[in-house]
């Protein structure tokens, strides 16, 4: 068994069999890549995975705890946090007021002191949040407004949001959407070395195949809901099935 793992998963929508039979297990510490074609079915998958959509069969496993039919902040409790392909942040914040999101509570529209959060929590907090925002650049733009923020600069904020729930799984979806080659290579370089500094297990659905190669321990191929073949990086660049998934022909295989 790995730290996360997926068996027999189903889901259909209406006429649609969006996964079928999926089977995959994602050992601790690694970073693997789910790709494949558009409609694939690799955002079903991601939905599942936290809990999102409910699949009709098959089971979701981390740590050996089914993560079907638990709310978000169950979700995030269990030690799983999500990077979203739009960075989901708090532009009417700063930067470091979205780190310390876990002090706050909203009311009517505004932020105020979270009370159930004791005033050493509090204090621990913002260390650990200067802490990460050291890690992924961003200390210079603690007090910046985040909408201010450029679409890589955001990314580095949702990543240390994430980071501040010290989370053992980081499913990341689509993370360098939108960005262009400069902060692509900023983003695998950050990742790279968030991985270096935590005990942190990934999950990547990607489009960009230099994303995917740069990063990615084992390779999950799906097509039309189903795996085609999981493999090494390596293995995967020349396999005939995800030539022919992707090409619509396994003759470029080499």
């Amino acid at each position: 068994m790995g730290i996360l793992d997926v068996k027999d998963v189903g889901k259909r929508f209406g006429g649609l069999q969006a996964l079928s039979d999926v089977t995959l297990s994602v050992r601790e510490n690694t970073v693997h890549a789910i790709i494949g074609p558009n409609g694939a079915g690799k955002s079903t998958l991601l939905n599942c995975l936290v809990g999102k959509l409910m699949p009709d069969t098959g089971s979701v496993l981390f740590d050996g705890q089914s993560v079907l039919g638990r709310k978000p902040h169950e979700i995030n409790q269990l030690g799983i946090a999500r990077v979203f392909q739009t960075p989901e942040i708090f532009g009417d914040l700063t930067v470091m007021e979205n780190v310390l999101i876990p002090c706050f509570a909203r009311r009517d529209g505004a932020f105020e002191l979270n009370p159930l959060v004791s005033v050493a929590s509090q204090t621990d907090m913002a260390a650990k949040a200067e802490a990460i925002l050291a890690d992924v650049n961003m200390a210079q733009n603690r007090g910046v407004h985040a909408a201010s923020l450029s679409r890589g600069d955001k990314r580095r904020l949702e990543m240390a949001m994430c980071l501040v729930q010290e989370p053992r799984l980081l499913l990341l979806d689509e993370p360098t959407a939108g960005m262009s080659r400069a902060d692509t290579n900023n983003t695998i370089a950050l990742l790279k070395e968030i991985k270096a500094k935590r005990d942190i297990t990934m999950v990547i659905i990607e489009h960009d195949m230099h994303v995917v190669f740069s990063l990615a321990d084992r390779i999950t191929v799906l097509a039309q809901g189903t795996p085609l073949v999981e493999d090494t990086p390596e293995r995967i660049k020349g396999h005939p099935k995800v030539q022919e998934a992707y090409l619509g022909t396994s003759d470029a295989a080499a």
